[in-house]
């Protein structure tokens, strides 16, 4: 099959000088970034500094609430002070309170679910109070720092966002509330990209969320045997397993840096079950 080698098979570079060597474990990998903007470019970099030829092509994006009165309300009322947390779970949240112009008074606190939505939060000028070791809805209400006297918690998610965060607020006994701040929609991938992964010329895929291994699922599957998939977390293996993809490994942590490491530590070695970290 085109494009296929041994994973084993990494080259090692010099260094300008001749000095240091450099490993290149994704070295002939093709890989498929399945989001654009800031976030796959990110990743296109970290892969091609590991030797892989990075394949961008959106499956989702994202639009505009379905419910906008409903969020406009709950943001105006964010503004005045009538929250005590607002939970934040994705960049894209962040782009849609910019979008809104919102600034919550220094009262009401701030959680972002992991470092990847905290520094979305910091560049778009917003404070961070807490930020779980556990990068997940569920590290997130166990590591829960507020109490009930805090106020009502509000929850922006995209609306098919999984309802974990807000019931596990709720079961603590918090006023959390969702709300619908955009809408996660399907993006066909090109012709050329669908081709090349039938036909094994794109040998990995870095799934980042569930919509994505849904639309890997619906676009692409079957996969062909080699085809290799490594997902952020373990909810969105979860996400992959149930929408019947064979997944391969599992970042330990919800960050672009260990998923891109994880698809490089399964190229060193797919057996490995206590593999090497790539620093």
């Amino acid at each position: 099959m085109e494009g296929m080698f041994s994973p084993h098979d990494v080259t090692i570079e010099r260094t300008p000088t001749g000095a240091l060597p450099v490993v290149k474990p994704l070295l002939g990998w093709r890989v498929l970034v399945p989001r654009g903007g800031k976030w796959g470019d990110g990743v296109a970099a970290q892969l091609r500094n590991l030797g892989a030829e990075p394949v961008i092509a959106p499956l989702i994006n994202f639009a505009a609430s379905d419910e906008p009165e409903r969020l406009a309300h709950e943001l105006e009322a964010l503004q005045s002070g009538a929250y005590g947390w607002l939970v934040v779970t994705s960049a894209t949240t962040v782009d849609v309170l910019v979008g809104y112009g919102v600034r919550p008074p220094a009262t009401t606190r701030i959680a972002a679910v992991g470092e990847t939505t905290a520094h979305a939060l910091h560049l778009a000028g917003y404070s961070v109070d807490f930020v779980p070791s556990d990068h997940s809805a569920r590290g997130l209400v166990r590591e829960w720092p507020g109490t009930v006297d805090h106020g009502p918690v509000l929850v922006p998610q995209s609306e098919i966002a999984e309802p974990t965060l807000v019931s596990g607020l709720r079961d603590r006994g918090l006023d959390a509330r969702f709300v619908s701040a955009y809408r996660t929609i399907g993006v066909p991938a090109p012709d050329s990209v669908v081709t090349d992964v039938a036909e094994g010329r794109i040998r990995g895929l870095v799934v980042s969320s569930g919509s994505v291994a849904r639309q890997i699922a619906e676009q692409f599957a079957p996969l062909p045997e080699g085809t290799v998939v490594v997902c952020i977390g373990p909810r969105t293996a979860f996400d992959a397993r149930a929408a019947g993809l064979t997944v391969h490994r599992i970042a330990e942590e919800r960050s672009t840096t260990a998923l891109v490491r994880a698809l490089a530590e399964h190229a060193m070695n797919p057996d490995d079950s206590a593999p090497p970290v790539i620093p």
